[in-house]
């Protein structure tokens, strides 16, 4: 179907409308004899629209006469006619030519650089290195080497480890990935402390001095891991005259290292939420106006405008866009859009039991948002909270079992 429309569009073809006291034979009849009509409809009691392609106009004229009905030509459709046009209107022609050339010509620069990867250098360090191997705004696509361009960024930035420079249209993008340079070990003295409350599950000492146990409850601040070495001491005591013991002679003095290691805890995280059994607010219809305004710098050019806004309550939506920076230019120009959204009033009864579920919900997303990313979920507890049933709200207090690691660093001075 879609290649008959195309030869059809390049053949040409006419909207026609057929009258008459039997148009029904008309369409019958023409069938019969290989003429090809398509699309058509009833547009009144004895009238129909219906197309047909050019050549196949004139034989419906013999059919016309021997079912007694009429046509006439509504529309013409096709390449043939819209070449006729183009000749009567030349200076259109030559404005269509003259607008795809110079779509043609600006397609053939660069206009928009985008860098991707770069996590410690900016955007701006990996531009300056492409600009001296010719890659910037403005520049014709033909003079651009990817291949020279990756070439001076790893010259001159010595922490890209490779780097890719792709062309798309008007856009280039430049891909880099960065050397990992192994930071240097922390030698400052330091402790592990607790971060939060918990009790004590699992302790990996790595480096320094562990003061707690599996079992034990700490509070936030506690130090865990102390990076304080005690000094190791001689235990055997030597009788010295008068039957005195000696002091421990210390075989290795106390030192001061940066504490590492990990501990694991239990913790628990406690939310509240609550619903109500009768829910009163505004919602959205999903019924909308819409205005629209070009800005330039302090005047404003309304485009599009909703009269009077209908809506007794309504949401203000509005989105700006600018045109993109070019180069040192700024344009003052901006498109404006303001929506306004209907906002109904809504009065919502719930059993208690929805009232108590949508509680719930809304206590373990209060919870969930207190949980860090390594937490492991060990198990939860729902109670309601709520004074009575008599009570418009129902409230939940939910709580969750974590293991996770509360050991963070922590500086000091010996």
């Amino acid at each position: 179907m879609m290649f008959f429309k195309l030869m059809s569009y390049f053949i040409g073809y006419v909207v026609i409308i057929v009258t008459g006291k039997a148009p029904e034979r008309f369409i019958n009849m023409a069938a019969s004899r290989g003429i090809y009509l398509w699309d058509i409809s009833r547009t009144g009691e004895n009238a129909f629209l219906l197309k047909v392609r050019l050549h196949a106009v004139k034989p419906l004229r013999h059919i016309a006469r021997r079912t007694g009905c009429r046509y006439s030509i509504e529309s013409r459709k096709g390449l043939p006619f819209s070449i006729v046009r183009i000749r009567r209107r030349k200076a259109l022609a030559l404005g269509f030519v003259f607008f795809l050339g110079t779509l043609y010509f600006l397609s053939s620069f660069v206009w928009f650089i985008e860098v991707r990867g770069n996590e410690r250098l900016t955007a701006a360090e990996v531009l300056g290195a492409a600009a001296d191997s010719g890659l910037s705004r403005g520049k014709p696509k033909w003079k651009i080497e990817p291949e020279q361009v990756e070439a001076r960024i790893l010259e001159r930035l010595p922490l890209v480890a490779w780097t890719g420079v792709y062309i798309k249209g008007t856009k280039v993008t430049i891909e880099v990935a960065e050397r990992i340079v192994p930071e240097e070990e922390d030698r400052r003295p330091s402790h592990i402390v607790a971060a939060k409350a918990g009790m004590i599950k699992e302790v990996l000492v790595l480096n320094g001095n562990p003061l707690i146990k599996e079992g034990d409850t700490v509070a936030p601040g506690q130090v865990l891991i102390s990076g304080e070495i005690p000094p190791l001491l001689d235990d055997s005591a030597k009788q010295g005259e008068g039957n005195k013991k000696e002091e421990p002679k210390a075989i290795r003095p106390a030192y001061y290292v940066h504490a590492r290691g990990i501990v694991r805890a239990r913790v628990w995280y406690e939310g509240y939420g609550e619903a109500q059994v009768i829910e009163t607010g505004y919602r959205f219809t999903g019924r909308s106006k819409k205005r629209v305004s070009l800005k330039y710098n302090s005047q404003e050019k309304i485009l599009l405008d909703s009269e009077n806004i209908p809506f007794e309550h309504y949401e203000v939506v509005t989105s700006v866009k600018k045109l993109p920076q070019w180069r040192n230019l700024d344009p003052p120009v901006e498109l404006v859009t303001v929506k306004y959204l209907e906002l109904a009033a809504y009065c919502d009864e719930r059993s208690r039991e929805d009232t108590c579920k949508a509680a719930e919900e809304a206590a373990l997303e209060a919870v969930m948002k207190q949980l860090p990313r390594d937490a492991i979920v060990q198990g939860r507890w729902l109670e309601d909270v709520s004074a009575g049933r008599d009570e418009n709200v129902v409230r939940v207090k939910a709580v969750l079992e974590t293991v996770e690691d509360i050991g963070k660093e922590k500086l000091f001075k010996p």
